[in-house]
């Protein structure tokens, strides 16, 4: 076997054991700081004066977070931190975690596309590769995050408009907005009802209720969510009865879910089409016409 190729193998298999390593050892620290918040019961938001600290980075990643955050532009920090915010800020993915990563999986990148250079490419390709892989790796935690950005905001969408209905109902009950805003976190799940723990907890060291629904809408990409921050916000400066201003959110959330339903539904021929184009309609000509077309070829044939 040629040396270039043991040694590209060597390098992926020393940077995959580095990186399964220091996820394995940030998962369990995000265990253990899940479950101390599971036994707090707090609601509290992870880095907050009051609750439970993110889990740091072991030795390892936090020299890979060292070299993460200095190949990382100044300018990209804020839309990380946004990112993450809206992807819930996972316990095992803090900011330190997310440069830890993007600082290890460029050195598993740059092992991988080595590898791919020894057996594909010549000595350019060599540079072209390596530098190609690791671009790959740095990025590759950036998506990652993208990724649970939508997912959580998907689902926020998806139930904002049954969480809203149980807000309403427990405000019309003759609670005060917060009283319904705790009951809501104290009988609900969902990334939805996170955010309004972190509104309730906010509001419960002292922030304006104004200001806490702003900076929820802030880092929610949601059109509805910030409908109804916006609704909510306007009606406590103005001194408006809440429990209406929730009623007509509901019903608007209603009929906006129904809508994008009658939307989902109108895009599924559109969807569908270019499988059967591609895949359906050939098979079904090949069984119908075929037979004919052998019968044909047959009586034609000398």
């Amino acid at each position: 076997m040629d040396p270039m190729l043991l040694v590209g193998l060597g390098a992926m298999f020393l940077a995959l054991v580095a990186a399964l390593v220091g996820l394995f050892a940030a998962r369990e620290r995000g265990a253990v700081a899940r479950t101390l918040a599971a036994a707090d019961r707090g609601y509290r938001v992870a880095g907050s004066p009051d609750g439970p600290p993110a889990p740091g980075p072991g030795p390892l990643l936090g020299r890979a977070g060292e070299l993460g955050g200095r190949l990382t532009p100044a300018g990209m920090f804020a839309g990380l931190g946004r990112r993450l915010d809206r992807a819930g800020n996972p316990g095992w993915l803090g900011m330190d975690a997310l440069l830890a990563y993007k600082g290890l999986l460029l050195f598993v990148g740059a092992a991988v596309g080595l590898l791919l250079a020894l057996l594909f490419g010549g000595p350019l390709g060599v540079v072209v590769w390596v530098v190609a892989g690791a671009v790959v790796g740095f990025f590759a935690p950036d998506l990652l995050v993208a990724h649970l950005a939508q997912e959580r905001q998907e689902e926020i969408r998806r139930t904002l408009p049954d969480i809203l209905e149980t807000l309403v109902v427990t405000v019309e009950a003759g609670l005060g907005f917060e009283a319904a805003l705790a009951q809501v976190v104290r009988n609900g799940r969902g990334p939805m009802v996170g955010e309004f723990a972190r509104v309730l907890h906010e509001m419960r060291i002292g922030r304006p209720r104004v200001d806490a629904l702003r900076e929820m809408a802030a880092r929610s990409s949601v059109a509805e969510l910030k409908s109804f921050a916006s609704a909510t916000v306007q009606a406590t400066t103005l001194g408006v009865p809440v429990a209406g201003v929730l009623r007509q959110q509901a019903a608007e959330m209603r009929l906006r879910r129904r809508q994008r339903a009658e939307e989902l539904a109108q895009k599924i021929p559109v969807k569908i089409l270019f499988p059967m184009i591609f895949c359906i309609f050939p098979a079904l000509f090949v069984v119908v016409l075929g037979p004919g077309l052998l019968r044909m070829l047959d009586a034609l044939a000398p």
